[in-house]
């Protein structure tokens, strides 16, 4: 098979046709009014739909006025639709179809604080039709005969053709009760409710790979910060998978998906991306690349039919799909046809035969809804959409930029521009990613981005040195310059901006959540006349404390992770001392003088709220221009809807007075 090279340009239409749709609202004399801060930042309605092995039938869980959400199986032949399971206190959270008449499910409770949670999500099976539900896991302490508390959803579906499905034993320190990150396995009849193990290598897995009969194939293990694949060829042995290149030398693999017995699909590096190759498993050898994407690390899904590469998913500015398989390629286009302003990702039942296709439709101007698409009429069916309250007509386009930093290094970036932005220059806010070693958001409708645009504000999320996603050159860039070049980055960024005439120069706050938080404090020492104010929910403060912990509080980052991957990636704590002191915003706190709004949740385990009281109790000394929303029982993000909208709000009006619409004409420090 030759290879597949995506340009990642496939939305550039898409693009367009936003630029396009921006042009002509500027040219109308009525200013479109904003939808409310819940609009945004509310819970979905409709989410996880997924079709049946068959496809007859849809299943997505669905939000509810009064109630918690609910679980519905939707007959596509006829459309109609029934409660297949819902609880009296709490959410049905994830499912997955066993075959098509059982499905398996988790709860939770959306509405209950992280620290206040006392269950664990337990599992349970029931027929699409609701009858015949059981209990599998415990949620507490005490069910007897059921499969204990720690008991958990595989991610990865199985064969769906049986009773029987595979779930994670989740492992946790006996000391402290921290997830140690390793899983064992289980196989489960989801009629009767028994199970027993599965054959597992000596090394602790942390994830598992099922082959296309939905049998562990590859345990995943990992090893100093590395990741060490096994492959099980017989039933109980099992070998590390050591891959042969070109240059016959070990190769480093990631496996994707199985085709068949002997022909596993990988991701390696070459030329510093990571590319798609067919591995042989009886000769342990790597063919030639088949996929890939131009500019960025192969990252998405691969679909099979009948032994065949039929076709992928794949991220490059946002999320796509490319077909190989002839009649999957003219359904594609069919349904690109029928919606033409946004993105299509189909999503195929198991069985290759079935007539009816899943479309998850989106764009930058529009939220996440899903369609059924019947092949044999043509017919395309709204089944649901997450956010019902968003006109996509009054929402911002978005597109991918980049700009070369200081040292060269070219930087990409998602611009998000008012939909009401007229010529002159408009305020900016600089968003940061957390992670920070992930890929950040994606070219799409994103809840944060849009609603600071509708709002009036341009937003520029920068994919700083130190994302993935980019190859490993961008990504190790980033390793030891937290407050350094990964912040030089976003500096820079806002300078391009103003520049090309995008962000008024008087006007640019940055904001962020997590290490996105900590860069946006380290933005206004590093550049206070660039950056007006700050906004931070969750940042890091204090590398001593992120590294140590504090005996209030159970960290939950692993301690593989703190041997191996906090050194590496942010800094020794003994050996770089003198840098890491010289980038904690703790550290130089008197220099702090423009606004910051800062947020924190109680039942943060990630970076405890001492790092935002440690630092609120510095910083007042020399600011009063700092505001605090601490939020009961949550944890590291906002989980709550009401937490979210209240924060929000807070964003809006800290916006409004330090860059936005009553904000005074500031100058910078050095003007």
């Amino acid at each position: 098979m030759p290879i597949n090279k995506v340009s990642g340009m496939l939305l550039t239409a898409l693009f367009m046709l936003s630029a396009f749709g921006a042009e002509t609202q500027q040219d109308s004399p009525a200013k479109p009014q904003p939808a409310p801060v819940s609009a945004y930042f509310a819970n979905p309605d409709f989410v996880q739909a997924a079709l049946s092995p068959s496809g007859k039938y849809l299943a997505a869980i669905v939000s509810h006025e009064t109630e918690h959400d609910r679980l519905i199986v939707i007959d596509l032949e006829t459309l109609k639709s029934n409660v297949a399971a819902h609880f009296a206190l709490d959410d049905v959270s994830q499912f997955q179809w066993v075959n098509d008449e059982r499905l398996v499910l988790a709860a939770g409770n959306k509405n209950i604080p992280e620290g206040a949670i006392q269950a664990e999500s337990g599992l349970f099976a029931v027929n699409r039709d609701g009858s015949k539900p059981i209990q599998l896991a415990a949620r507490g302490r005490i069910a007897r005969g059921k499969l204990p508390l720690n008991t958990y959803l595989l991610k990865q579906t199985g064969a769906q053709d049986s009773d029987f499905i595979y779930i994670e034993n989740r492992n946790f320190d006996k000391e402290d009760g921290r997830f140690t990150g390793t899983v064992d396995l289980k196989k489960l009849n989801v009629v009767t409710g028994l199970a027993e193990w599965a054959n597992i290598p000596k090394a602790d897995p942390t994830g598992w790979v099922l082959d296309q009969h939905g049998e562990p194939r590859i345990a995943l293990t990992r090893n100093q910060g590395n990741t060490i694949p096994y492959l099980q060829r017989e039933p109980g042995k099992w070998e590390i998978l050591v891959a042969t290149g070109p240059d016959n030398k070990p190769w480093a693999v990631r496996p994707l998906t199985f085709a068949s017995d002997n022909l596993l699909y990988v991701t390696s590096p070459l030329d510093d991306k990571a590319m798609v190759r067919a591995l042989d498993l009886a000769t342990m050898k790597l063919g030639e690349p088949l996929i890939e994407l131009d500019g960025y690390d192969f990252d998405g899904e691969l679909f099979i039919r009948d032994g065949k590469l039929a076709g992928m998913r794949y991220s490059t500015e946002g999320d796509g799909n490319m077909w190989f398989d002839a009649e999957l390629k003219a359904t594609q286009a069919d349904i690109d046809k029928l919606l033409p302003n946004t993105v299509n990702l189909l999503m195929l039942a198991k069985k290759a035969n079935s007539n009816n296709v899943l479309v998850y439709s989106y764009s930058d101007r529009h939220p996440p809804a899903y369609y059924a698409y019947r092949r044999n009429s043509h017919q395309l069916v709204k089944v649901g959409q997450q956010f019902p309250e968003i006109d996509p007509a009054k929402q911002a386009s978005q597109k991918m930029v980049a700009y070369s930093a200081r040292d060269g290094m070219r930087i990409p970036a998602l611009l998000t521009l008012p939909p009401t932005q007229a010529t002159t220059k408009a305020p900016m806010v600089v968003l940061v990613h957390g992670g920070p070693y992930v890929r950040g958001s994606k070219w799409g409708w994103n809840s944060e981005s849009q609603f600071l645009a509708s709002r009036g504000y341009v937003v520029l999320e920068p994919f700083f040195r130190g994302t993935t996603g980019f190859g490993a050159k961008h990504f190790e860039a980033g390793w030891k310059q937290w407050g350094l070049k990964m912040q030089d980055d976003l500096a820079d960024g806002a300078r391009w901006a103003v520049e090309n005439g995008y962000a008024d120069r008087r006007r640019i706050c940055i904001a962020g959540g997590s290490y996105g938080g900590y860069a946006a404090l380290m933005g206004i020492l590093n550049d206070p006349d660039l950056f007006q104010c700050a906004v931070d929910f969750a940042g890091v403060t204090d590398f001593e404390l992120f590294y140590n912990g504090h005996w209030l509080y159970t960290s939950d980052m692993t301690a593989e992770a703190k041997e191996y991957g906090l050194p590496v990636l942010v800094g020794n704590l003994e050996k770089d001392a003198a840098q890491l002191k010289a980038t904690s915003p703790l550290e130089q706190v008197e220099r702090i003088r423009r606004p910051i709004l800062m947020g924190h949740g109680d039942a943060d385990h990630r970076v405890p709220i001492l790092h935002s009281k440690r630092f609120l109790r510095e910083v007042r000394v020399h600011n009063r221009k700092v505001e605090f929303a601490e939020y009961d029982d949550e944890g590291h993000g906002l989980k709550l809807a009401k937490n979210r909208i209240d924060f929000w709000t807070r964003v809006e009006r800290f916006l409004d007075r330090n860059i936005g619409k009553d904000s005074p004409k500031q100058l910078p420090y050095n003007e």
